[in-house]
Protein backbone atom coordinates (compact mmCIF):
# COMPACT_ATOMS: atom_id res chain seq x y z
CA UNK A 1 0.00 0.00 0.00
CA UNK A 2 1.20 3.12 -0.69
CA UNK A 3 1.73 5.77 2.29
CA UNK A 4 -1.26 7.63 1.62
CA UNK A 5 -3.29 4.57 1.96
CA UNK A 6 -1.81 3.72 5.42
CA UNK A 7 -1.80 6.91 6.63
CA UNK A 8 -6.27 6.34 5.90
CA UNK A 9 -5.73 3.24 7.94
CA UNK A 10 -3.94 4.46 10.65
CA UNK A 11 -6.47 7.57 11.04
CA UNK A 12 -9.07 4.74 11.03
CA UNK A 13 -7.75 2.80 14.22
CA UNK A 14 -7.54 5.82 15.93
CA UNK A 15 -11.07 6.76 15.65
CA UNK A 16 -11.38 2.55 16.14
CA UNK A 17 -9.80 3.28 19.45
CA UNK A 18 -11.75 6.52 20.43
CA UNK A 19 -15.09 5.28 20.21
CA UNK A 20 -13.86 2.19 22.13
CA UNK A 21 -12.83 4.34 24.74
CA UNK A 22 -16.22 6.39 24.69
CA UNK A 23 -18.76 3.48 24.26
CA UNK A 24 -17.17 1.44 27.65
CA UNK A 25 -17.01 4.29 29.66
CA UNK A 26 -20.43 4.45 29.09
CA UNK A 27 -21.15 0.76 29.42
CA UNK A 28 -18.76 0.63 32.74
CA UNK A 29 -21.22 3.27 33.95
CA UNK A 30 -24.46 1.29 32.85
CA UNK A 31 -23.30 -1.81 33.89
CA UNK A 32 -22.71 -0.44 37.61
CA UNK A 33 -25.28 1.29 37.78
CA UNK A 34 -28.06 -1.22 36.45
CA UNK A 35 -26.11 -3.91 38.31
CA UNK A 36 -26.34 -2.61 41.78
CA UNK A 37 -29.98 -1.57 40.53
CA UNK A 38 -30.54 -5.24 40.64
CA UNK A 39 -29.74 -6.27 43.84
CA UNK A 40 -31.47 -3.34 45.52
CA UNK A 41 -33.92 -3.84 48.44
CA UNK A 42 -37.12 -2.31 46.33
CA UNK A 43 -38.73 -4.51 44.06
CA UNK A 44 -39.66 -1.51 41.92
CA UNK A 45 -36.23 -0.50 41.31
CA UNK A 46 -35.10 -4.07 40.41
CA UNK A 47 -37.74 -4.06 38.50
CA UNK A 48 -36.88 -1.45 36.03
CA UNK A 49 -33.32 -2.69 35.89
CA UNK A 50 -34.29 -6.18 35.02
CA UNK A 51 -36.52 -4.60 32.16
CA UNK A 52 -33.35 -2.72 30.67
CA UNK A 53 -31.61 -5.60 30.75
CA UNK A 54 -33.63 -7.62 29.00
CA UNK A 55 -34.34 -5.10 26.74
CA UNK A 56 -31.02 -4.20 25.43
CA UNK A 57 -29.35 -7.46 25.59
CA UNK A 58 -32.32 -8.84 23.41
CA UNK A 59 -31.52 -5.87 20.80
CA UNK A 60 -29.47 -6.11 18.46
CA UNK A 61 -26.37 -3.71 18.29
CA UNK A 62 -26.27 -3.22 14.15
CA UNK A 63 -29.97 -2.18 14.93
CA UNK A 64 -29.77 0.02 17.54
CA UNK A 65 -27.10 1.33 15.63
CA UNK A 66 -29.28 1.87 12.77
CA UNK A 67 -32.46 2.93 15.09
CA UNK A 68 -30.04 5.93 16.86
CA UNK A 69 -28.28 6.92 13.92
CA UNK A 70 -31.58 6.57 11.70
CA UNK A 71 -34.77 6.85 13.36
CA UNK A 72 -34.20 9.55 15.91
CA UNK A 73 -33.73 12.18 13.81
CA UNK A 74 -36.82 11.55 11.75
CA UNK A 75 -38.64 10.88 15.31
CA UNK A 76 -37.69 13.39 17.52
CA UNK A 77 -35.67 15.77 15.06
CA UNK A 78 -32.10 15.86 16.37
CA UNK A 79 -29.22 13.96 14.78
CA UNK A 80 -26.43 12.92 16.59
CA UNK A 81 -22.83 12.75 15.27
CA UNK A 82 -21.20 9.45 13.68
CA UNK A 83 -19.32 8.74 16.93
CA UNK A 84 -21.78 10.10 19.85
CA UNK A 85 -24.55 7.78 17.80
CA UNK A 86 -22.05 5.08 17.76
CA UNK A 87 -20.88 5.80 21.55
CA UNK A 88 -24.97 5.50 22.68
CA UNK A 89 -25.39 2.30 20.79
CA UNK A 90 -22.87 0.72 21.95
CA UNK A 91 -22.60 1.56 25.64
CA UNK A 92 -26.06 1.06 26.22
CA UNK A 93 -26.04 -2.57 24.51
CA UNK A 94 -23.19 -3.57 26.06
CA UNK A 95 -23.98 -2.42 29.27
CA UNK A 96 -26.65 -4.24 29.77
CA UNK A 97 -24.54 -7.70 29.57
CA UNK A 98 -22.24 -6.08 31.79
CA UNK A 99 -25.04 -4.87 34.41
CA UNK A 100 -25.54 -9.02 34.44
CA UNK A 101 -21.74 -9.62 35.67
CA UNK A 102 -22.03 -6.85 38.29
CA UNK A 103 -25.00 -7.99 39.33
CA UNK A 104 -23.85 -11.88 39.63
CA UNK A 105 -20.41 -10.67 41.26
CA UNK A 106 -22.20 -8.64 44.13
CA UNK A 107 -24.74 -11.70 44.49
CA UNK A 108 -21.25 -13.86 45.11
CA UNK A 109 -19.95 -11.99 48.03
CA UNK A 110 -20.29 -13.75 51.05
CA UNK A 111 -23.91 -12.83 52.80
CA UNK A 112 -22.02 -12.29 55.84
CA UNK A 113 -19.85 -9.69 54.40
CA UNK A 114 -23.70 -7.79 54.56
CA UNK A 115 -24.29 -8.65 57.84
CA UNK A 116 -21.23 -7.20 59.06
CA UNK A 117 -21.88 -4.08 57.22
CA UNK A 118 -25.44 -4.06 58.75
CA UNK A 119 -23.96 -4.60 62.27
CA UNK A 120 -21.48 -2.01 61.75
CA UNK A 121 -24.75 0.57 60.77
CA UNK A 122 -23.69 1.07 57.51
CA UNK A 123 -25.64 2.25 54.94
CA UNK A 124 -26.79 0.35 51.83
CA UNK A 125 -24.43 2.71 49.87
CA UNK A 126 -21.86 2.28 52.37
CA UNK A 127 -21.88 -1.19 52.46
CA UNK A 128 -21.51 -1.66 48.73
CA UNK A 129 -18.65 0.77 48.27
CA UNK A 130 -16.85 0.15 51.49
CA UNK A 131 -17.70 -4.28 51.83
CA UNK A 132 -19.31 -5.32 48.61
CA UNK A 133 -17.38 -3.39 45.40
CA UNK A 134 -13.67 -3.92 46.97
CA UNK A 135 -14.55 -7.49 47.11
CA UNK A 136 -16.91 -8.02 43.76
CA UNK A 137 -14.61 -5.89 41.56
CA UNK A 138 -11.98 -8.32 41.25
CA UNK A 139 -13.79 -11.31 40.54
CA UNK A 140 -15.51 -8.80 37.67
CA UNK A 141 -12.70 -8.59 35.76
CA UNK A 142 -12.37 -11.82 33.77
CA UNK A 143 -16.17 -11.13 31.99
CA UNK A 144 -15.15 -7.67 31.66
CA UNK A 145 -12.00 -8.11 29.60
CA UNK A 146 -14.31 -10.91 27.48
CA UNK A 147 -16.84 -7.62 26.97
CA UNK A 148 -14.28 -5.16 26.13
CA UNK A 149 -12.89 -7.52 23.63
CA UNK A 150 -16.79 -8.39 22.23
CA UNK A 151 -16.96 -3.98 22.33
CA UNK A 152 -13.78 -3.66 20.27
CA UNK A 153 -15.03 -5.92 17.49
CA UNK A 154 -18.61 -4.36 17.81
CA UNK A 155 -16.91 -1.12 16.98
CA UNK A 156 -17.21 -2.01 13.31
CA UNK A 157 -20.50 -2.40 12.83
CA UNK A 158 -20.43 1.63 13.25
CA UNK A 159 -18.95 1.61 9.61
CA UNK A 160 -22.92 1.13 8.10
CA UNK A 161 -22.46 5.16 9.46
CA UNK A 162 -20.11 6.29 7.06
CA UNK A 163 -17.97 6.94 10.11
CA UNK A 164 -14.02 6.58 9.30
CA UNK A 165 -13.72 3.71 11.50
CA UNK A 166 -11.11 0.68 10.91
CA UNK A 167 -13.46 -0.89 9.00
CA UNK A 168 -14.52 1.69 6.66
CA UNK A 169 -11.34 2.93 6.58
CA UNK A 170 -9.91 -1.03 5.28
CA UNK A 171 -13.03 -1.10 3.02
CA UNK A 172 -12.44 1.92 1.47
CA UNK A 173 -8.28 1.15 0.93
CA UNK A 174 -9.93 -2.44 -0.60
CA UNK A 175 -11.96 -0.51 -3.19
CA UNK A 176 -8.97 1.60 -4.09
CA UNK A 177 -6.86 -1.69 -4.52
CA UNK A 178 -9.38 -4.24 -6.10
CA UNK A 179 -7.58 -6.31 -3.42
CA UNK A 180 -9.10 -8.01 -0.42
CA UNK A 181 -6.87 -10.96 0.48
CA UNK A 182 -4.14 -8.10 1.91
CA UNK A 183 -6.08 -5.59 3.42
CA UNK A 184 -8.62 -7.81 5.20
CA UNK A 185 -5.40 -9.63 6.39
CA UNK A 186 -4.29 -6.10 7.87
CA UNK A 187 -7.18 -5.40 9.15
CA UNK A 188 -7.49 -8.93 11.06
CA UNK A 189 -4.16 -8.29 12.60
CA UNK A 190 -4.59 -5.48 13.53
CA UNK A 191 -7.85 -6.07 15.47
CA UNK A 192 -5.94 -8.88 17.30
CA UNK A 193 -3.31 -6.67 18.37
CA UNK A 194 -5.48 -4.23 19.94
CA UNK A 195 -7.21 -6.88 21.59
CA UNK A 196 -4.12 -8.36 22.86
CA UNK A 197 -2.95 -5.36 24.39
CA UNK A 198 -6.53 -4.99 25.85
CA UNK A 199 -6.23 -8.73 27.52
CA UNK A 200 -2.82 -8.20 28.55
CA UNK A 201 -3.22 -4.55 30.88
CA UNK A 202 -7.16 -6.36 32.27
CA UNK A 203 -5.16 -8.96 33.55
CA UNK A 204 -2.74 -6.75 35.05
CA UNK A 205 -5.45 -5.33 36.48
CA UNK A 206 -6.97 -8.31 38.12
CA UNK A 207 -3.88 -8.94 39.91
CA UNK A 208 -3.42 -5.76 41.17
CA UNK A 209 -7.14 -5.44 42.53
CA UNK A 210 -6.31 -9.00 43.86
CA UNK A 211 -3.66 -8.20 45.28
CA UNK A 212 -5.12 -5.33 46.99
CA UNK A 213 -8.13 -7.29 48.20
CA UNK A 214 -5.63 -9.83 50.28
CA UNK A 215 -3.84 -7.18 51.54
Amino acid sequence: MTPGLWELVLRGVGTTLQLLVYSALLATAVSFAVGAARTHRLRVVRFVAGFYTEVFRGISALVMIFWVFFVLPVAFGWQLVPMWAGTLALGLTYGAYGAEIVRGALRAVEPAQREGGIALGFSPWQRLRLILLPQAVPEMIPSFCNLLVELLKGTALVSITGMGDLAFSGNLVRLALQESGEIYAYLLLIYFVIAFLLTRGMRMLERRLKAGVAR
